[in-house]
C-alpha cells in the first residue's frame, strides 16, 4: 500500500474548469461596484471579461486614451466626461475627443458632457452623425453649442429619450422644433435658463413628443400660460415632474390646466410665479391629491391660509413642501393638523420667512407630521429655539431643525 506521502493529488485551477461563459454569470450577479472591481483584480483573463462586460465608465481622457478604453471596454453603454464646476480644466473635452467617441462607441446610449466648456456643434454634429442609438446626452453649461449642433444630435439621435441643457442660453425654439420631428420618444427635458425658448417653442416640442414624463423650464422667463396649457393638454397621461421656478408669466392658468389634465403630477415647482393664487391651487390640491409629492411654492405672495389648508388636508402623500417668504400664511394654515386621525408622510418642510407662523403652529404641525427630517424655520421672528424649549415641544429623534441657517439644506432636487 502506498503510503500517505506518496499519494499524487490532483490540481484543480478555477480557469481551467470555468469558461468565459461561465465567468461573466458570476460578474452578473456582483451587484456592488466595488466587487466587480475586485472581480478584475484576480488574473487578467477575469480582468478582460470585466472589461468587455462593463456598462459605465467615468473618466477624464484625451483621444489616444478615449480609442484605448473603447478598445478595452467593448460594450461600454454609459460614459460620463463631465467635469465639476469647481474643478473644471479648460479646454477639457474637446470636439476631437467628441469625434473619438462617435466612431469608437458603438454601444454608446448614455452620454454626460455637463461642464465641458470645449465643446461646439462641430462635436455634436460628430455625435448626432454616428451615434444612433444615443438615449440620453447632458450638456448642461456648454456655453458655445447652439441649436445647429443639437438639431443634428435630433436628427441623428432619434431615440433620444433624455436631453439636459440647462444654462445653454443660445438654444431656441428651433431645437424644440427639431426635437419635436425626429425624437418622437423624448421623456425627459431639462431646459434651466433657456430664456430664448417661448410659449411658441413648448407648444411644437409637445406635438411630436406626448409622452414627456419630467420637464425643467426653470427660469426660463419667455414661457407662461399658453406653453403650460400646451404641456398639460398634450402629456396629461405622462407628465409627473414640472418645475417653472422664477417663471414670472405664469399664472393661475396654467395651474388650472395642470389640474385639469395631469392628475397623476408629483413633483411641482412654483417658486417665485407670483401671479398664482389659492383659488387655482385649490383645484390642482383636488386634482393630485393622490399623487402630489414635492411642492415648492416659496415667494409666490398670493397664497394664503386658505390654499395651504387645502394642500395639507387634501395631498396626503406630501414629503416635501417649501411655502418660504409666504409671508400671509398663518397659524390658522396648519388647523387640521394635531388629529390622531390626521397623519401626513411630509419628511421636508421649509416655513422660513413667513413671519405669522408661531410656535404654536409648528407644535400642532408635529403632531401629524412623526416622519419628519428636516424643518427650516430661518427668519421665523415667533418661532425660536428657547421659544420651541419654552412650549415643550419634541421633535422627531430624526429631524434637523433649522434655526438660523447653521445646517446644510437636504438634497431633494428641487
Amino acid at each position: 500500500m502506498a503510503s500517505p506521502q506518496n499519494v499524487t493529488v490532483p490540481s484543480y485551477y478555477i480557469n481551467d474548469n470555468l469558461g468565459d461563459d461561465e465567468l461573466r454569470a458570476v460578474l452578473s450577479r456582483l451587484s456592488n461596484d466595488k466587487d466587480k472591481e475586485v472581480f478584475g483584480l484576480v488574473c487578467k483573463r477575469w480582468l478582460y471579461i470585466q472589461s468587455t462586460e462593463r456598462k459605465k465608465l467615468c473618466v477624464r481622457a484625451g483621444p489616444h486614451m478615449l480609442r484605448k478604453i473603447a478598445a478595452r471596454f467593448t460594450r461600454l453603454n454609459e460614459l460620463d466626461l463631465s467635469q465639476s464646476v469647481s474643478r473644471s480644466f479648460y479646454p477639457g473635452v474637446t470636439d476631437s475627443d467628441l469625434k473619438v467617441i462617435a466612431t469608437s462607441f458603438d454601444c454608446l446610449r448614455v452620454l454626460n458632457l455637463q461642464h465641458c466648456k470645449g465643446i461646439t456643434d462641430n462635436g455634436l454634429a460628430a455625435i448626432g452623425s454616428s451615434l444612433s442609438s444615443l438615449q440620453s446626452l447632458d450638456v448642461s453649461y456648454c456655453r458655445k453649442i447652439t441649436d445647429k449642433g443639437l438639431s443634428a444630435v435630433a436628427e441623428g439621435c432619434r431615440d433620444l429619450r433624455t436631453l439636459h441643457l440647462a444654462g445653454c442660453r443660445f438654444v431656441s425654439d428651433l431645437l424644440m422644433k427639431a426635437l419635436s420631428k425626429n425624437c418622437h420618444n423624448v421623456e425627459e427635458l431639462g431646459l434651466q435658463g433657456c430664456t430664448n425658448i417661448t410659449d411658441s417653442g413648448v407648444s411644437v416640442l409637445v406635438e411630436g413628443c406626448p409622452r414627456i414624463k419630467h420637464l425643467d423650464i426653470n427660469k426660463c422667463s419667455n414661457i407662461g400660460d399658453i406653453g403650460i396649457s400646451s404641456v398639460s393638454g398634450v402629456c396629461s397621461l405622462t407628465l409627473k415632474t414640472l418645475k417653472l421656478l422664477d417663471c414670472y408669466k405664469v399664472g393661475d392658468d396654467s395651474i388650472l390646466s395642470l389640474a385639469n389634465y395631469c392628475k397623476n403630477l408629483e413633483t411641482l415647482v412654483i417658486g417665485g410665479c407670483r401671479n398664482i393664487s389659492d383659488e387655482s391651487m385649490k383645484s390642482l390640491a383636488a386634482a393630485c391629491s393622490n399623487s402630489l409629492m414635492k411642492l415648492r411654492m416659496d415667494w409666490c405672495l398670493n397664497i394664503t391660509d386658505s390654499s395651504l389648508d387645502c394642500i395639507i388636508s387634501k395631498c396626503r402623500k406630501l414629503e416635501v413642501l417649501d411655502i418660504g417668504c409666504c409671508e400671509e400664511v398663518t397659524d390658522a394654515a396648519f388647523q387640521q393638523l394635531g388629529s390622531e386621525n390626521f397623519m401626513l408622510g411630509m419628511k421636508i418642510l421649509k416655513v422660513s420667512n413667513c413671519p405669522k407662523i408661531t410656535v404654536e403652529g409648528i407644535k400642532k404641525l408635529l403632531k401629524s407630521c412623526e416622519y419628519l427630517e428636516y424643518l427650516d424655520v430661518r427668519s421665523c421672528p415667533l418661532i425660536t429655539k428657547a421659544g420651541c424649549e419654552e412650549a415643550g415641544i419634541q421633535f422627531p429623534k430624526s429631524c434637523k431643525i433649522n434655526f438660523t441657517g447653521s445646517l446644510a439644506e437636504p438634497d431633494v432636487l428641487l
